[in-house]
């Protein structure tokens, strides 16, 4: 087999076999292809394209190209959920431990922020004391006994991927619909999980701008894990301004506490729902989404959700008097409202200037060594749709910079239009795909 002929082949518009995508996968990996070929490939698909069957094979061999997580000793239908990356996008943090409760195990592998998207494992250390650095034995153990879990991502998880993605990014080939699901759901399929439910997000502050480019990846991301053997559901889901109220890591930890208390923002509470009840669904612990909601909802009302994220952090070594006694998380300096700078109504949000104001205060990551400030971030107080009168304020910004403060001011305002006429307002769910 020569990398030459499969290059000339997907110039062609022809189809590769699983065996001559592994070819390539494992070549790349270990160094025996060169990035000049592999450049040619990719462009190749970018421009031809990939089939359902060739896409789930080269997410197979990406995910075999390193560490899998072995998930067999622990008992019960595994679940995992992905999130495609957004502002204020905390529901891990709700939903987690609502399916724990029910019994459910939550075995998560998951990332750290980086630029404007925010990170679990990140939000996750604004409890003193939390570690994400767990033993495969500490990992399966907790999981057995309380059913959840949360670890960052072995170096060593699907290294293909990492090895192109870098490639991809520099030779314009990351913008393709089969590169970017089988990047996803390569690091997804190597967790180990039985169940994978996907919030794929949508509109201005995600990383797919429109609805026609979300449902596409959703529908291909389902399909690579239905081929691979995983129960697969993709929701849609709007991010056309953050989700909930809170942007940046303490804040986002005090409003997913908020929310297992029953007092949470309604859009983030709609959209964990909805993601968690897929998941109990999925894991057969519910005969009907119906069934699974209304289950999820009690571990609310009977406080069984906010008892478990107590047991997990301090599973992990977190300090859980801080879910009862907030004022133990990570707190800023200085805090001052943003001043609308006209009167009229919210018409659009641009989402990802959001969060690249979290990022100018301190609280995300320009590149993969910078360090984060747990303290600071955002409190949303105006939507889409909301009434503003001049000098209202729009948000109260979290920081314990001055000069970032003010940089930060001017952002926000920027990513708020004003406008006369009150918007329709969209859906916090738009559909799912199975």
């Amino acid at each position: 087999m020569q990398m030459y002929d499969l290059i000339q082949k997907k110039r062609n518009k022809k189809d590769l076999s699983k065996e001559e995508i592994q070819f390539i996968v494992t070549g790349y990996t270990n160094g025996s292809i060169p990035d000049y070929q592999m450049s040619a490939f990719l462009m190749a698909v970018c421009i031809n394209g990939m089939n359902h069957e060739e896409t789930a094979a080269l997410t197979v061999a990406m995910a075999e190209s390193g560490d899998q997580l072995d998930l067999s000793m622990i008992e019960g239908i595994k679940v995992d959920k992905h999130s495609t990356g957004g502002v204020g996008d905390k529901t891990s943090l709700v939903l987690s431990p609502m399916i724990a409760s029910l019994g459910v195990p939550v075995a998560k592998m998951s990332g750290r922020g980086l630029g404007h998207t925010g990170g679990t494992i990140d939000k996750l250390e604004s409890f003193p004391g939390f570690s994400t650095s767990l033993t495969p034995e500490q990992f399966i153990k907790n999981v057995n006994e309380i059913k959840m879990a949360i670890v960052g991502q072995t170096a060593n998880l699907a290294p293909a991927d990492k090895k192109i993605y870098a490639l991809r990014d520099v030779t314009a080939t990351v913008d393709h619909i089969s590169l970017i699901a089988s990047s996803i759901m390569s690091k997804k399929i190597a967790s180990g999980s039985d169940v994978i439910v996907l919030d794929v997000k949508t509109g201005s502050g995600a990383f797919m701008k429109t609805y026609e480019d979300s449902l596409a990846l959703a529908k291909e991301m389902v399909q690579i894990g239905t081929i691979a053997g995983r129960k697969t559901y993709a929701v849609i889901t709007d991010m056309n301004q953050p989700l909930g109220n809170a942007v940046g890591n303490s804040l986002e930890v005090l409003e997913a506490i908020e929310t297992l208390k029953g007092k949470g923002p309604k859009d983030l509470l709609e959209v964990s729902l909805t993601l968690a009840s897929y998941m109990l669904y999925g894991a057969q612990k519910a005969n009907s989404i119906e069934e699974a909601r209304k289950l999820l909802e009690e571990t609310i009302e009977n406080g069984s959700a906010l008892d478990k994220l107590s047991q997990f952090v301090k599973a992990q070594g977190g300090n859980p008097d801080a879910i009862y006694q907030t004022d133990l998380l990570p707190k800023a300096k200085l805090v001052e409202d943003v001043p609308a700078t006209d009167s009229g109504y919210v018409t659009s949000i641009l989402t990802d200037e959001v969060g690249m104001t979290s990022l100018i205060l301190g609280g995300g990551r320009e590149t993969k060594d910078s360090i984060i400030d747990l303290s600071v971030g955002i409190m949303i107080h105006k939507k889409l749709g909301d009434k503003v009168v001049k000098g209202e304020s729009l948000a109260t910004l979290y920081a314990n910079d001055e000069q970032k403060l003010a940089n930060a001011i001017l952002r926000l305002q920027k990513a708020y239009i004003i406008g006369q006429e009150k918007p329709k307002s969209n859906p916090y769910v738009y559909t799912v795909i199975s």
